[in-house]
């Protein structure tokens, strides 16, 4: 047997039956045979077992993190022999259906003393019945479709696939131990997929999809092929349902929001689910589910990038981006930067190009978000310079920087300027210290300590009043620098000791830390900002691989984009602060490595195309512009459910000496809605258009009289209206002279 979820798959497994293997999830021993099971459609982290030893088992499924309880939550007794099925009622929270070889029985979970019904059932053949559960007396109506062992299955409300037990399948070369539906909310909707399965065999599950041929797949939601389908919330509760109640679940949109979206090709594999606390996808959805990335056309690309530094350290980005200009490292001598104008895009020269001579190694640099001017650099030697690109971009190779800052007594491998304050730098360095450095005095103002080893990141918070940082000891640790050198709080951060980065998200609640684990698998960790001794909250592993995932948070958005120096995928997870916290989104995939992605203010976004991000990507030779879009039909509207107002973060809100002296600021907000655009929530509503009739219009039972009305009317339709005049009737005559006439001449001849 096997059962699956959105999130999760559930199979038998090692003797006989006797074991529950969930995917991603510690195996659930049981000491008799399972016969059924059946996740929650309410919470995928319950799952419901039968067996012979006549008793239902409630189970509730932990985290990555924990080890399952092999003790149930629940357990209910038939008293009624063998059980062979056990279904949840599909709008009703607590109730079961459980089938034993000669009856059946409903089950409110919250009245476990005795079933609320139970009816006597005797089939030899198989046969398809329909049932009104509140009046078991007898079935309504029935379908026999033979003799056979074998078991049928019912995947989809409007399509019926019966497969016996045990079917060889063209797609392995062992026989099917069983089949699953994947449930209609995980479905790939942009590839027109109608139906998956997941097909159970002696060595693994095969998923197999059906999907429907379509000129636009891919590009377009076909909202013909997915009429809404049911939610994650019951309608009713088991108490209601059982005094006649008659509520249906809230249908919705299979492109989980009110535009057509498209979510992640399926895999080999059932996808994982983020590690939680509690269940998985009972919670809020994403309208950012399938964000799609498009690389720009190659007019915009800036291209035949000579002597790129492919070796920066890991806690360097690659490169960095403002809206007017790029900084790439080259792999020169004399530590060089190359800046490129990005209103300039095209084929570089053969030729040299002018660039910054930094004398020596880069280690890190960054923009000044401030002035698109200014770009600090941090070197081998633990000295900081910075340096003004004029009006223009690089006319000239550049040899004297505007500040040099030194303070640090070992190599600097990290900078990052301050979101609100103008003029304020924060570095860290092997010699296990964070300073803070003022660029108009041109000097360090404070030294941070309390790290054990390598810091791998840093991240202010979006206030600008607190600094995180996650450290190669395993701990993560926020500091108040004006307040003190010492941390105000510290807990435990990844495991894994390859590299971290830290960024702050949900209006600063939470801490979002990309490292690896014990096993170098990439993870993504989420904090609570106001108790890090905790632990994480919350955990969703990624992958193997060697590179560290660089963070990109969008706090009007809340969604995070992450992909590693190296990777060809670029990963998308919307965060909650809640269950389930973490919402994977459709991933993007370059064609070839790239070596870094750095992303431009929200201001660079076609709203009319509706992109929720730019970035640009840059490759061995090439820096491409790559836009992250929400598909949506009616575009002529500005989508203000998606773009809420948001921060002029490349403006100061106060100096640096004003936020060193105890000042707080904030960013001012603006709105991205253009002009002559109509917000769609104003958008003039369209009343239903049903394409095609109800179901119930074709199963409908006529009686014999209204047959007998349905063929006599055709066949009047056919014949035509009696009323109507012959076509004879519409013929000329002669006269009757001529007629008499015309009889003489033929009686004379």
């Amino acid at each position: 047997h096997i059962k699956a979820s959105s999130k999760l798959v559930a199979f038998n497994t090692e003797q006989a039956g006797k074991t529950i293997k969930v995917w991603q999830n510690s195996n659930i021993p049981l000491y008799n045979l399972v016969t059924d099971m059946d996740f929650s459609p309410f919470d995928e982290s319950l799952l419901a077992t039968c067996s012979v030893d006549e008793t239902v088992k409630l189970w509730r499924l932990c985290d990555l993190a924990q080890e399952q309880s092999s003790s149930p939550e629940l357990t209910l007794r038939s008293g009624q022999g063998r059980l062979e099925l056990v279904l949840f009622h599909p709008t009703s929270s607590g109730l079961l259906a459980v089938g034993t070889t000669k009856s059946a029985q409903i089950w409110d979970t919250n009245c476990q003393e005795a079933p609320l019904a139970v009816c006597s059932v005797s089939m030899r053949s198989r046969e398809v019945r329909l049932w009104d559960s509140r009046k078991l007396s007898s079935s309504l109506s029935s379908v026999s479709l033979g003799t056979s062992s074998g078991r049928l299955s019912y995947p989809d409300p409007s399509l019926l696939l019966i497969l016996t037990s045990i079917v060889s399948h063209c797609l392995t070369d062992t026989s099917t131990k069983g089949i699953a539906l994947v449930p209609k909310l995980a479905l790939d909707v942009m590839s027109c997929e109608v139906v998956r399965v997941l097909q159970l065999t002696d060595s693994c599950i095969v998923p197999i999809s059906y999907q429907v041929p379509r000129k636009n797949s891919g590009h377009e939601f076909h909202d013909d092929l997915y009429p809404d389908t049911v939610g994650t919330t019951p309608a009713m509760s088991a108490e209601e349902w059982w005094k006649g109640g008659n509520k249906q679940d809230q249908a919705r949109d299979c492109s989980t929001s009110s535009s057509p979206l498209s979510t992640p090709s399926s895999s080999a594999a059932p996808s994982r689910s983020p590690s939680s606390t509690s269940g998985l996808s009972s919670g809020p959805t994403s309208k950012f589910r399938h964000i799609q990335g498009t690389v720009m056309h190659r007019d915009t690309h800036i291209t035949n990038i000579r002597g790129l530094n492919l070796t920066t350290p890991g806690e360097c980005d690659g490169f960095c981006v403002n809206r007017q200009r790029v900084a790439v490292p080259l792999a020169i001598a004399g530590g060089q930067i190359a800046v490129f104008e990005r209103s300039q895009p095209g084929k570089l020269p053969d030729t040299a190009l002018p660039t910054i001579q930094n004398s020596v190694n880069v280690a890190d640099f960054a923009w000044d978000p401030f002035d698109t001017h200014r770009l600090a650099v941090a070197g081998d030697d633990a000295k900081i310079r910075v340096w003004q690109v004029p009006e223009g971009g690089l006319k000239e190779t550049l040899t004297e920087p505007k500040i040099i800052m030194q303070g640090h007594t070992e190599k600097i491998y990290s900078i990052k300027f301050h979101p609100l304050a103008s003029g304020v730098l924060v570095s860290s360095s092997y010699d296990l210290t964070v300073r803070l450095w003022n660029l108009e005095t041109g000097k360090q103002v404070k030294v941070l300590d309390g790290h054990q080893d390598q810091v791998f990141g840093m991240a202010w918070s979006p206030d600008g009043k607190l600094l995180a940082t996650v450290c190669k000891d395993g701990k993560v640790r926020i500091y108040d620098p004006r307040k003190s050198t010492s941390p105000l709080q510290e807990g435990p951060g990844p495991e894994g000791h390859r590299g971290a980065r830290v960024v702050w998200v949900c209006d600063g609640k939470y801490l979002l830390v990309s490292g690896f684990d014990s096993r170098s698998e990439r993870g993504l960790y989420l904090y609570s900002a106001s108790s890090l001794s905790s632990g994480a909250v919350s955990s969703v592993p990624v992958n193997v691989s060697p590179s560290t995932l660089i963070p990109y948070y969008d706090p009007d958005t809340s969604v995070v984009i992450l992909t590693g120096k190296g990777d060809t995928r670029v990963y998308i997870y919307e965060i909650f602060p809640e269950d389930p916290y973490f919402i994977e989104c459709s991933s993007f995939n370059s064609p070839e490595p790239h070596k870094g992605l750095a992303f431009l203010p929200k201001t660079e976004c076609n709203v009319r195309d509706v992109e929720v991000a730019v970035g640009l990507m840059l490759t061995k030779t090439t820096i491409e512009p790559v836009a992250f879009k929400v598909p949506r039909v009616k575009k002529e509207f500005f989508q203000d459910d998606v773009y809420s107002d948001t921060a002029v973060w490349w403006e100061p809100a106060l100096t640096g000496s004003a936020w060193l002296s105890g000042s707080n600021g904030l960013h001012k907000k603006i709105s991205l809605k253009p002009k002559d655009m109509t917000p769609v929530s104003e958008a003039p509503k369209e009343a239903p258009v049903r394409k095609y009739l109800p179901s119930s219009v074709y199963l409908e039972e006529k009686t014999d009289e209204q047959k007998k009305d349905e063929l006599l009317n055709a066949m009047v339709a056919k014949l035509g209206n009696m009323d109507d005049p012959l076509p004879q009737e519409s013929f000329e005559g002669v006269d009757e002279d001529e007629w008499v006439s015309e009889c003489d001449q033929n009686m004379n001849v």
